[in-house]
């Protein structure tokens, strides 16, 4: 799985993270063309210049007005809201799925600037420049994501920094309350740095892309890239830094992402807890166990793990928390590694039974007979499961080009 990996050490912007994609390849005309197609390019100057942050090289991304007061009673840039903006990304020429990202990321700082500020959302104000600058800066990076081709966005644990920042409803303090509420539910922690480490864009859109915070998986590292951000002074360089590359330990495998769900239980019974297997499972977990457990007081029980896809997480959690005693569960996500897998039907003396094969670099790996076919078969010819077991897993192909797939 090809992944993009922020690495926040310096907080993120989103001229940073426009800067950081450029660095990692892609082409100025990306964004070019991005800009183009929201019609701005007669509007605004923008470039990208190789600068230097304390010794680290990278990207700086920056746009102005080309007339200010000329263009100032257009409405998406002066004084523009967020329902005007919306409809500016709407109409624009922007591939769809870009649309629907830039639009959703800018519907996250709309929320969050209105809760503060007590007006409706979509009466949200982008401030003068700051609507252009904004407007840029999120249709960069939504263009500059697709083009990568990456599956998934990784980020760091985020940091900000303390004290005071000056902006157009006066003086906030940092994280500025903007920030905060766009990352609810995402981990973050201040450093004695003074100073805004985090912008409510660069917030946003970690909300929007990332789908884990923390320190980077095991991976096989393609490309380093940094974008720059504006100050130069500071007790760390003002960058941001992000890796591209493949997830997984094993080079030729395939990797995702499952969620463990697992509770502590010591007052279910083996009826309820059985039954409440079959309904998960009926409902798309991947796998679910049970591990034995020295529970408090010494009391035996168990501890009841569920896997499964983070689409099927809310439906799941329900059931295990409606179909046992769990008062609690705990959620982590974990890195899976799998081998490519299809399936054969093998002929064998008793009949035809179905073979499920593990390919990794179009190597045949593991071969593995399906035991609901091995055991029709046994019960239609009357022999063991495990005669026809074995003679379902003999003289294995040597590749996948033997292996005729259904």
């Amino acid at each position: 799985m090809r992944v993009l990996y922020l690495d926040c050490f310096s907080g993120i912007s989103g001229d940073m993270t426009v800067g950081v994609l450029r660095d990692l390849g892609v082409e100025e005309e990306v964004f070019r063309s991005a800009i183009a197609a929201m019609d701005l390019a007669a509007m605004i100057d923008f470039g990208f210049r190789r600068e230097t942050r304390q010794g680290i090289a990278g990207w700086k991304f920056e746009t102005r007005l080309k007339d200010f007061h000329e263009h100032s009673a257009h409405g998406h840039v002066h004084g523009a809201c967020h329902r005007e903006i919306r409809g500016l990304i709407g109409s624009s020429r922007l591939a769809e799925s870009v649309k629907a990202r830039s639009i959703s990321v800018f519907e996250r700082i709309a929320l969050a600037e209105g809760k503060i500020h007590g007006v409706a959302p979509e009466d949200v104000e982008f401030h003068e420049v700051g609507a252009f600058d904004s407007v840029a800066d999120i249709v960069s990076v939504c263009a500059g994501i697709e083009a990568l081709g990456v599956q998934r966005v990784l980020a760091s644990s985020l940091v900000d920094g303390v004290g005071w920042t000056d902006c157009a409803h006066g003086r906030l303090p940092v994280p500025v309350p903007a920030t905060l509420e766009i990352l609810a539910g995402i981990p973050i922690r201040q450093l004695q740095d003074a100073g805004e480490l985090i912008t409510p864009t660069g917030a946003a859109l970690l909300a929007e892309f990332s789908s884990s915070f923390g320190p980077f998986p095991e991976m096989k590292i393609e490309k380093v890239g940094y974008g720059l951000g504006t100050r130069s002074d500071g007790p760390r360089p003002n960058v941001l830094r992000a890796l591209l590359g493949e997830l997984g330990p094993c080079p030729g495998a395939e990797a995702d992402e499952v969620v463990q769900m697992e509770t502590n239980l010591d007052d279910l019974s083996p009826e309820l807890a059985g039954a409440a297997m079959d309904r998960l499972l009926a409902a798309g977990a991947l796998d679910v166990f049970f591990t034995p457990a020295q529970m408090k007081k010494n009391r035996p029980g168990f501890v009841f793990t569920v896997l499964c896809e983070e689409e099927k997480c809310r439906e799941l959690l329900r059931i295990l928390l409606t179909e046992t005693t769990a008062f609690g569960v705990r959620m982590h996500r974990r890195q899976r590694v799998k081998l490519k897998r299809t399936f054969q039907i093998r002929e064998t003396p008793y009949g035809p039974v179905r073979v499920k094969l593990g390919l990794l670099e179009g190597k045949l790996i593991q071969v593995a007979p399906e035991f609901e076919s091995c055991r029709e078969a046994a019960k239609r010819t009357g022999v063991s499961v495990r005669e026809v077991y074995l003679a379902a897993g003999l003289n294995a192909p040597t590749g996948a080009e033997d292996s005729p797939s259904i």
